[in-house]
């Protein structure tokens, strides 16, 4: 199993947990928990994979993907309940989740020998989409658009990070490892010391 396997699996796994306490968030079945949780796991992989053309789109090529969704959403359907501050446990999974899928994303590119500029771009497509789609399906406020926080900035970040290291190696374990650490310490800054970018704020007309 190579490490861009795991690192898809890893991806699918905690993904998939943070789609099932959404899920728990808004009361849904059993059903609704195994397709949001589903649709979370798999849909920054399967975007980028049809951007980049790659055939068969990962999980098609491995349903054992889906199988561990359904599996991961079983196990919060009937434990969610014990969870004191769901909420937290998602902000924090959700943080571990982007740290293994930006690398994935970027590994992926790496290996099908794309540009710079698409490397970053599919780093930050995997590690963000299937949250963006998650948050939107169950009404939430989608994570990678609240104010100011570290989220899609966090994974640009590992990302650019590994791109430059490309740039001095061309060991590409290191590069995922500086880039996995990269976007995960950028994104636990922000939920844990509020760390922000400045954000717009439009000025009163003149009178």
């Amino acid at each position: 199993m190579t490490a861009l396997v795991l690192l898809d699996y890893a991806s699918v796994l905690i993904f998939a947990l943070t789609g099932a306490l959404v899920a728990s968030r808004a009361q849904l079945d059993m059903v609704g928990f195994a397709f949001v949780a589903c649709l979370t796991a798999v849909g920054g992989g399967t975007v980028r994979d049809v951007l980049l053309d790659r055939n068969p789109v990962f999980w098609v090529g491995n349903p054992n993907y889906i199988l561990i969704a359904v599996v991961a959403a079983l196990v919060v359907f009937f434990s969610a309940h014990l969870v004191e501050s769901r909420y937290r446990w998602l902000l924090w999974l959700d943080s571990f989740a982007l740290a293994v899928a930006v690398p994935a994303g970027v590994g992926v590119a790496i290996q099908m020998l794309q540009p710079g500029l698409i490397i970053v771009l599919m780093g930050v497509v995997t590690g963000c989409m299937g949250g963006l789609l998650r948050d939107v399906v169950c009404n939430e406020v989608p994570l990678v658009l609240k104010q100011g926080e570290l989220y899609v900035s966090a994974a640009l970040g590992g990302a650019l990070v590994a791109v430059g290291l490309l740039q001095v190696t061309h060991l590409v374990m290191p590069v995922l490892l500086a880039c996995a650490l990269t976007t995960w310490a950028l994104r636990a800054g922000s939920i844990l010391f509020g760390w922000r970018l400045p954000v717009y704020h439009s000025r009163p007309p003149r009178q």
